[in-house]
């Protein structure tokens, strides 16, 4: 024990209190925190391609010539690192499944199920280090359109603010009456093709509550981030300088 301690004690490591042949969990939670790093970063990923889509156009993997685009449709700009990322950690994840499996030995000395992790574990290390490094670059050289996010945000001509709407006209008349008349009037508007707010003002009930320029400040986007900033704020405090 002396030894061991004195060992463990130079590696910076802690003293086992039992023999480990078959106590696997340390192995399995390596792991399996390795998977859950490849899902956050798998997230960030898929939200990056699906960000790039000709039809979103909002954020974008860095450019550099040539990179991205098709051997077939030259304008195409594809998300080269979001793609390695999302393969690479949907193999780790796999390989988390496995050491968890390896967790199951027979007796004090298996046969078979740890030599699983010399398969596994180091891939997964592997995989895990290029996902980080794609990751970081993507962050590093995210293009973000903001004019685009703003052009979305107003495919719906107002739909998407009718929760605002809502909350808006319930301290007058309640909000489950509130939640049932804007809920008509999204009908209305889809079927006529028509902006939202235009709709709002052209009702009595509304219009005896609100004027046109409260309803539009309702309609705005802007106006209705809630805490947004301020959860932005706080996660960036906490990140190291």
């Amino acid at each position: 024990m002396e030894t061991q301690a004195g060992l463990c004690a130079e590696l910076g490591l802690q003293q086992p209190v039992i023999a480990w042949h078959t106590i696997r969990d340390n192995i399995a939670e390596v792991g399996t925190f390795l998977g859950l790093v490849g899902g956050t970063l798998g997230k960030l990923s898929m939200d990056v391609k699906l960000l790039m889509q000709t039809e979103v156009a909002e954020a974008f993997e860095p450019f550099h010539h040539g990179r991205g685009s098709s051997s077939t449709m030259p304008q195409k700009r594809n998300p080269i690192s979001s793609c390695y990322i999302h393969a690479a950690i949907s193999v780790v994840r796999q390989h988390a499944a496995a050491l968890l499996d390896a967790m199951v030995a027979d007796h004090e000395r298996s046969t078979g199920p740890w030599e699983i992790e010399w398969i596994v574990l180091p891939e997964a290390f592997c995989l895990m280090a290029g996902a980080l490094k794609q990751s970081l670059a993507v962050l590093e050289g995210l293009e973000v359109d903001t004019a685009a996010m703003r052009r979305n945000l107003g495919l719906t001509h107002g739909l998407v603010m009718s929760e605002a709407v809502m909350m808006g006209l319930g301290p007058y008349i309640g909000r489950e009456v509130a939640h049932d008349l804007v809920y008509d009037l999204c009908r209305d508007a889809l079927k006529q093709q028509r902006p939202l707010l235009d709709l709002l003002c052209e009702n009595a009930e509304i219009s005896r509550h609100l004027d046109r320029e409260a309803l539009a400040k309702l309609c705005d986007p802007v106006n209705y981030l809630g805490q947004s900033g301020l959860m932005v704020d706080r996660v960036l405090a906490r990140m190291p300088v």
